[in-house]
């Protein structure tokens, strides 16, 4: 079982290494496109070799993924229909192709369509070879392999990746090769993508793909911290993911996709611009707004309890919330139930007037 866990730590850092990239230049739903065009390379490769355990199959599978980032890439620069439009067309175009040749062909051949999209990583321990005198799986050794050279190619054309992604424009008046830049980067994931999917599954892939690059992206700033978090984020769910599913008897692969949402659904909500924490600063926002609103209003002449109920739309329990609020303050003074302004409460109405240019007239 630990050869298992060694295959997911492995695609999940190979696949990690570059989502961070497909993220921030928003392509991360090619690899979606992969995952069904990856079919007709395998059925084309299948044609030559009539053997489903050929390694052409896998090559095969990769010339088809590239083929399809090219299509893709070469219809958004056309700029005549969006990009999300562009992946539509050209999977749904390559997978329609696999079905139709595999119904008309190959429908007495058992091409396991379902492991490839849902995936087993248990599986994988199955499939040997000889490595250095080693008796290693051999998604362990593709995996390794290209989780090595993914960080190399990062390491070495750091500075390019990083100008290329966040300004393209520039980089191309600077002299970087950006489109040579952008189908290596894309030769890499499609690759990647089509040996992952070999070892875990469509579904997980994606999931690592995306995942940890978006939980990372919300915890830091910089490209190279947002990379670091990636693969130590990646390797987190990976593990908890692979143990979850163990001990429960569950298949590992969902499980750790399932581990990668939860992940990123805590960070999304937690983290110190997450959602839970912007809800609260636009509710004081708001909050600290009726107040200044309501002391304003109040100060235009002494107002009684009926009337500030009926000028602002709004419940009774935050209206009597506000004016408690007011009264602790010291902005304003409760006379038998009518509300004046205190000279605190005019000092506090001519500091926001000074520095927001609030007036009681245009604003209220």
């Amino acid at each position: 079982m630990i050869e298992v866990l060694f295959v997911l730590i492995l695609a999940a850092l190979a696949t990690g290494t570059l989502g961070v990239f497909l993220l921030l230049k928003k392509e991360v739903m090619t690899t979606d496109a992969l995952s069904h065009t990856i079919i007709l390379g395998i059925v084309l490769a299948f044609f030559l070799t009539e053997d489903t355990r050929s390694p052409l199959l896998i090559l095969g599978a990769s010339l088809v993924g590239v083929l399809t980032v090219v299509l893709i890439q070469w219809l958004q620069k056309i700029k005549l229909i969006k990009g999300d439009a562009a992946i539509g067309l050209v999977f749904s175009a390559l997978f329609a192709l696999a079905i139709v040749l595999i119904s008309r062909y190959l429908d007495h051949i058992h091409l396991d369509i379902d492991i490839v999209l849902v995936g087993e990583v248990l599986f994988a321990p199955f499939n040997r070879m000889t490595f250095f005198g080693l008796d290693l799986p051999v998604a362990i050794v593709q995996l390794g392999i290209l989780t090595i050279v993914n960080l190399l190619f990062i390491v070495l054309f750091y500075r390019p990746l990083k100008m290329t992604t966040f300004d393209e424009t520039f980089s191309m008046t600077v002299g970087i090769y950006t489109t040579l830049l952008y189908y290596a980067l894309m030769v890499l994931v499609s690759v990647t993508a089509v040996t992952a999917f070999d070892a875990v599954g469509a579904i997980l892939v994606i999931s690592f793909f995306v995942a940890p690059a978006a939980s990372a992206y919300l915890l830091a700033n910089r490209l190279s911290h947002v990379i670091g978090l990636t693969l130590l984020i990646a390797v987190f769910n990976s593990v908890v993911g692979f143990f979850i599913g163990y001990y429960m008897d569950l298949t590992i692969s969902g499980t750790t996709a399932t581990v990668a949402f939860v992940t990123f659904t805590i960070v999304f909500l937690l983290n110190n611009n997450g959602y839970l924490r912007r809800r609260v600063q636009i509710k004081q926002s708001r909050l600290r707004l009726l107040q200044l609103m309501m002391l304003m209003f109040i100060d235009e002449d002494t107002k009684r309890r009926r009337d500030i109920y009926a000028y602002f739309n709004h419940k009774e329990k935050t209206i009597d919330s506000t004016l408690q609020y007011l009264l602790d303050a010291g902005y304003i003074e409760d006379s038998n139930d009518e509300y004046y302004v205190t000279d605190k409460g005019q000092a506090h109405i001519s500091r926001q007037h000074a520095q927001y240019g609030l007036s009681v007239q245009g604003d209220i």
